[in-house]
């Protein structure tokens, strides 16, 4: 199964962890501040990274640490559970997961949008609208900058995505001159 995979199911039991005890939100924001934590911090993340150390050990070091940062007991049950099944090193695919649980639950989607200029807020604003009225979702936009599209943009929401790039029409030109 693939780390993602498995995060995922991590991820979905801390969720409804939280939403049974009412946390969600402090839940993820201590997740966040834990994952940062380790990110920041070398030594910590060799811990989390590491196959030698054994998965006992791992769980009382970061106990240890997680009671000291004040981390409640719901977060530290967790990640005993998780540092015990030798799955730390998925911790930084576990926030992620997480925050897009969050994010899925209260209708809020993530558009990946790449283009070869960046988008007027005019442009990013009508964007938006057109996606939200598509998806009936809230959404978000993440834009990177493709300078082999040539022109217009491409789009990815979830699995589907949506070219409307000067490259994607010759694409689509070539391939109908070909077959004709």
């Amino acid at each position: 199964m693939s780390n993602r995979l498995t995060a995922r199911r991590y991820a979905k039991a801390l969720l409804q962890i939280g939403d049974k005890q009412g946390n969600v939100a402090q839940l993820q924001q201590e997740l966040d501040t834990v994952a940062s934590a380790v990110a920041a911090n070398a030594d910590l993340a060799r811990l989390v990274a590491s196959p030698l150390v054994l998965p006992t050990k791992k769980a009382q070091v970061f106990e240890t640490i997680l009671a000291a940062a004040k981390v409640s007991e719901t977060l530290r049950h967790f990640f005993r559970v998780v540092a015990e099944a030798g799955r730390l090193n998925l911790l930084p695919d576990l926030r992620r997961t997480f925050a897009d649980l969050v994010e899925e639950r209260a209708g809020i989607v993530e558009a990946k949008v790449a283009s070869a200029q960046p988008l007027t807020d005019a442009q990013a604003k009508a964007l938006i609208a057109s996606l939200g009225s598509r998806t009936g979702k809230t959404i978000r936009l993440s834009w990177h900058q493709d300078a082999t599209l040539l022109g217009g943009v491409k789009v990815q929401v979830g699995s589907t995505v949506l070219d409307a790039s000067l490259q994607g029409q010759l694409h689509q030109l070539k391939t109908q001159l070909l077959s004709a």
